[in-house]
This record gives C-alpha cells, sequence and structure tokens, in this order.
C-alpha cells in the first residue's frame, strides 16, 4: 500500500489509456489543489477542479513563457528544449496575441467546416487501403496518424511525402529517450521548415503557392527575425496538428470498442457524433498536464500560490470533477459535459479545436459506419500506451473485422 503521508509524483503513467493513473485517486479526493513533486522532485501546485481551473487559466499573472527562470517541466526532455524559442503555447501577450492574429483565419469554424469534403475524401482513401489490405491492422499506423498529418499538411502547405522524417522528429521532439534527442530532433525540425519558408519565400507571392506557411512568408515586412518566428510558429503547428488528433482518433476508436453498447448507440444514430466526440474529449484529456508559471502571489480557495511557484493544471483530473458532471467516469453522449476543458481555456485555448473537432467526427463517423464488425484484434492484451510526460495515447491499437 502506498504511503498517504507521501508526496504524489506527478505525472505518472496510466495502466489503461482512457482513464487517469490509479496514483492521482488521491488527488481528485483533494480538489480543487494539491501539492504534487514533478520528475526533479521539485514541489509545484496541481490544479484538480474545474472552477479553479478556468479562473486561474484566465489569469494572466500565470505565466506559459518557458524561456523564463524557475518555468516547471514534468521531464527532463521539456526542461532540455526551454531555451528554444517557442510559439503561441509558450509565449506571453502582447507576442501570444500577434502570433495568433497570424494564423487565426486558418483555423476559425468556418474555414473548419470548408476543409471537411477534403477530410472526408483523405479519411475514404486510408479507409479504402485498409480495406484493400485486409484484417489484421494496425489502427495507428495504417488511419489514426496518416489522416491528421495529411490535414495539417495540406493547411500548412508541408509536403506530404515527407511525412516519415517529420513524424519521427515529432516522436523524439516528445518522447526522446533524452534531453539530447529531443533537443536534435527539434533542430532538425526547425531546419527543414527553416529550408521550406526560404524556398516559399523566394518564389513569386503570385506563383500559385498554397498552404498557409507560403501566404505567411510573403507577408509584408518579413525579416530574418520574422523567420524564426515563423519556424517556431510552423514547429507547434506540425507537431500539434497531427500527434493530438492522431491520439483521439486512436484512443477514441479504442474508448468504443471497449463500450460497445455507446458505439451501438452511435451506429443507430449518427445525429450523437458530434456529443460523443465532446465526451470523447472530456473523458480521454490526452494534454494532460498544462504548466504555468507565477508570476505574482494568487489567493485561491484558500491557498497562497506564491510568484515563482510552478502550477500545473491536471486536465485529467478537471475534466472528470463531479462540479462539471455527477458522473463523471460514465460516457454520456445524450448529456456531454461542453464545458470541458480539453482545449484548455483562456488567451491560450487551442487554437485547432475546430479542426480537431470536424476531424475526429469525420474520422470516428466513416470508420464505425464502414466497418461493423471493427473490433480489438487482442482483447485481452494490454496495450502499450505513451509515458504520462507525453501527449496521451497508444504506441498500436491492432484490430480486425
Amino acid at each position: 500500500m502506498p504511503d498517504p503521508t507521501e508526496p504524489v509524483a506527478f505525472p505518472q503513467d496510466r495502466t489503461c489509456p482512457c482513464r487517469p493513473p490509479a496514483g492521482y485517486d488521491r488527488l481528485a479526493a483533494t480538489r480543487p489543489l494539491a501539492r504534487v513533486t514533478l520528475y526533479d522532485g521539485r514541489p509545484v501546485w496541481l490544479v484538480t477542479g474545474h472552477a479553479t481551473a478556468r479562473r486561474l487559466l484566465a489569469d494572466q499573472r500565470l505565466s506559459t513563457d518557458r524561456t523564463r527562470p524557475g518555468f516547471p517541466a514534468t521531464s527532463a526532455r521539456l526542461a532540455g528544449t526551454a531555451a528554444r524559442r517557442s510559439a503561441l503555447l509558450g509565449v506571453d501577450d502582447p507576442e501570444h496575441r500577434a502570433q495568433r492574429h497570424q494564423v487565426l483565419p486558418e483555423f476559425t469554424l468556418r474555414r473548419a467546416a470548408a476543409l471537411r469534403p477534403r477530410i472526408q475524401r483523405i479519411v475514404d482513401e486510408h479507409l479504402d487501403a485498409l480495406t484493400a489490405q485486409g484484417p489484421p491492422a494496425d489502427l495507428v499506423t495504417a488511419f489514426a496518424l496518416p489522416v491528421p498529418s495529411r490535414v495539417i499538411c495540406a493547411l500548412l502547405g508541408v509536403p506530404y511525402a515527407d511525412h516519415d522524417f517529420f513524424q519521427e522528429q515529432s516522436r523524439l521532439l516528445l518522447r526522446g529517450p533524452t534531453a539530447a534527442d529531443a533537443l536534435d530532433a527539434r533542430d532538425r525540425l526547425a531546419k527543414y521548415l527553416g529550408d521550406l519558408v526560404d524556398l516559399m519565400a523566394h518564389r513569386p507571392a503570385d506563383a500559385g503557392g498554397t498552404g498557409l506557411l507560403h501566404a505567411l512568408a510573403h507577408r509584408p515586412g518579413r525579416d530574418g527575425a520574422g523567420r524564426d518566428d515563423l519556424v517556431a510558429l510552423a514547429i507547434i503547428l506540425l507537431v500539434a496538428g497531427h500527434e493530438t488528433t492522431a491520439n483521439l482518433i486512436s484512443l477514441g476508436t479504442y474508448t468504443l470498442l471497449r463500450h460497445p453498447e455507446r458505439l451501438a448507440e452511435l451506429r443507430a444514430d449518427p445525429a450523437l457524433l458530434p456529443g460523443a466526440v465532446e465526451e470523447l474529449l472530456r473523458a480521454l484529456s490526452i494534454t494532460d498536464g498544462l504548466l504555468r508559471l507565477a508570476l505574482a502571489d494568487i489567493e485561491t480557495d484558500g491557498e497562497t500560490i506564491r510568484a515563482g511557484d510552478g502550477v500545473v493544471f491536471a486536465l485529467s483530473l478537471i475534466n472528470r470533477d463531479p462540479a462539471l458532471r455527477p458522473d463523471p467516469d460514465t460516457l454520456d453522449w445524450h448529456h456531454p459535459a461542453r464545458h470541458h476543458l480539453s482545449f484548455g481555456s483562456g488567451i491560450h485555448q487551442c487554437l485547432g479545436q475546430h479542426l480537431a473537432r470536424a476531424e475526429l467526427e469525420i474520422a470516428l463517423g466513416t470508420l464505425v459506419r464502414r466497418f461493423p464488425t471493427l473490433r480489438l484484434a487482442a482483447p485481452a492484451a494490454q496495450p502499450r500506451c505513451k509515458p504520462g510526460d507525453t501527449i496521451q495515447g497508444m504506441l498500436e491499437l491492432p484490430v480486425a473485422w
């Protein structure tokens, strides 16, 4: 039995890919705030309550600038890349506002709706290939990963022919065995995307180039510093744009197959799909552990977060707060908790949330419709999960039909 007086370590690995680690049970009982220790023994505040999380995520006394001295890290790998130029998630206003303004038109609800026919074609092509291949198959490599990779490549103007390269660098950046591996991968991505930006910039603006990077490379007033900013922006959009959605597709499929009664409801009534996507986003909470640094003392919930304290948001617990949903461990397509924080909140709320929802609805909806006998190829086997210090997901998902 674990010692109840020992500090709880954060993050921990999931044993079931659909649920928070069992070691977090003590933290759930101490909502809305707890004290935990990171990999290096540093104590930080862990936010576990939904209302407190919404309030603090909107509080600009909490910084997301990873280059600030004392900014918390959940692994040596993450700490090792903190000095590299970041974008969006790793900068504060006004820099964050300027970066977001540059790319926001490509990530609106209207733009996501316009991309739906293209997403559907991509999904259909990969499911056609899966049908031709026949069972069994690894759904991660055959479907969950390539679909969002192709979508984000098309949106950015990155050649999908290079997907093996940037997917491998993304893997090392997010899950490399050492900080040096992650740093080298980040630098290789920066070199690749920098060369691509330079190539686009030397083409005439009206030469028929497509994609967001081409448009940004020809924005007025771009200079050397602007190039570095654009490369940093391209890295976060490319990596986050395929890693997060790929994990949601595979984990969402696994969850549906583990809950056949919920899956049957979806097949009987496809109108439930948007609600099902929201429920899966809430329950799976793949970006567990948002990081912040307190710039000033903050009084909240009877505690004082001191300037210089690290603050971590445990989304897997926040989204299962009984104050958000009375039965948080039950999947309910009919009454989804639409105020979950899987996309964050405040000024750093996920830029790609509309695109992610569109991809999930189309990918999951088409998959369960076209493969009515889809099943886990080895239901008794323990699935291999990604470690707790990165985006949550599955390393493989063997299926048959």
